[in-house]
């Protein structure tokens, strides 16, 4: 049977660039992959087809040859080695150089520690203010008997002699290698013959340190501090991850926060609403003074500027905003009866204030 055109093969014209080839050649050789096509001989060989096509086309001079003579021409397809002269080549075609640790070179067996998460809850008034808080953190750490090195003093660690240090063994799975994981040393690529007995060989041991930390002031619900360096101790002498402390603000009995400024409610009398009245406003930092106009409405919402929250970085705060609320008593003395009773004879009971009768229709839909 004659052999296809190297170009047909490919898909791609003769004056295909040699972008144009790889990409054609990633493709088909992706489509026709034993691993794809398990049992698929017709697969497996146009699998074949296509590295020998891609291992004259890429290759100026053997496609020069090829151009001229074809399948004729001396050493275009002759010698083909469908493993490639190297493995590695054909993993970074495509992109997995990095997972075998790359070319010529064994796999780092260090690793970075693990980030840990630490969810604390503070009051509204500590956000406010910022506060230094100590933290009990229980976290693997380096083992101080062995040094990290998970194996006994006196003793030392030795290569494994399966993957030769380098943590990873080749496998030939029929027409392709593949690299995977030593299993006998699990990817460390040395054996602990004599384990170190505090840590048991792991080189990090569990323990409890306390930090203090510095929460700046106007933090909310979901702020998140990053403290480097103080998360798990990595293995095999890895550097540590980091710490990420999770704010959580308690709600407060007074005040609704909604980003920098807060909002609160304050009772006033009919007549502190109806003659004016100077009242006290309670704040974060205490008690502010509030003049309340004569002919206040329930509902209406005074302004107090500088308030609110501190924004994060020290820019500025936010305002406090109060709505003030009519309070109707529920009992009523003597005297309070009979003056409202003479306050109802004079009062005007007819409405047509256009703006109270717009917010009957804004109650009712």
């Amino acid at each position: 049977m004659s052999k296809r055109d190297y170009y047909e093969v490919l898909g791609v014209t003769r004056t295909a660039t040699e972008v144009e080839i790889k990409r054609a050649y990633r493709t088909q050789a992706v489509k026709h992959h034993p691993d794809k096509n398990p049992g698929d001989h017709t697969a497996e060989e146009k699998f074949k087809e296509c590295a020998e096509a891609y291992a004259v086309l890429s290759d100026s001079q053997k496609r020069a040859a090829y151009d001229r003579f074809g399948h004729s021409a001396a050493g275009a397809g002759a010698g083909f080695d469908p493993g490639f002269s190297n493995i590695e080549d054909i993993f970074d075609m495509f992109g997995f150089g990095d997972m075998f640790g790359g070319r010529g070179g064994a796999r780092s067996t260090v690793q970075r520690g693990s980030d840990l998460r630490y969810d604390l809850e503070i009051s509204l008034e500590e956000a406010a203010t910022g506060k230094e808080q100590k933290l009990r953190i229980p976290r693997l750490e380096v083992c101080d008997e062995c040094d990290g090195k998970g194996a006994e003093k006196g003793t030392s660690a030795e290569n494994c002699i399966t993957c030769a240090g380098s943590g990873q063994t080749r496998y030939q799975q029929g027409f392709f290698s593949v690299m995977r994981t030593c299993p006998n040393c699990s990817g460390r690529g040395q054996i602990i013959r004599t384990p170190c007995k505090k840590c048991s060989g792991n080189g990090r041991v569990e323990k409890e340190k306390t930090l203090d930390l510095k929460i700046p002031a106007g933090v909310e619900t979901g702020s998140r501090l990053r403290v480097s360096g103080e998360g798990e101790a990595g293995p095999n002498g890895g550097p540590s991850g980091d710490l990420f402390v999770v704010l959580h603000v308690k709600d407060h009995e007074t005040f609704e926060r909604q980003g920098a400024n807060l909002y609160s409610a304050v009772p006033v009398t009919f007549a502190q609403a109806a003659l004016g009245a100077e009242i006290k406003v309670k704040t974060l930092d205490g008690e502010e003074d509030l003049k309340v106009p004569a002919g206040t409405q329930t509902g209406t919402i005074f302004r107090i500027r500088s308030q609110g929250m501190p924004a994060l970085g020290g820019r500025g705060k936010g305002d406090l905003f109060v709505a003030v609320t009519l309070i109707t008593p529920k009992t009523l003395t003597k005297e309070q009866r009979k003056l409202l009773e003479q306050l109802a004879e004079v009062e005007d009971t007819e409405f047509s204030d256009e703006s109270f009768i717009e917010k009957v229709r804004n109650i009712f839909g």
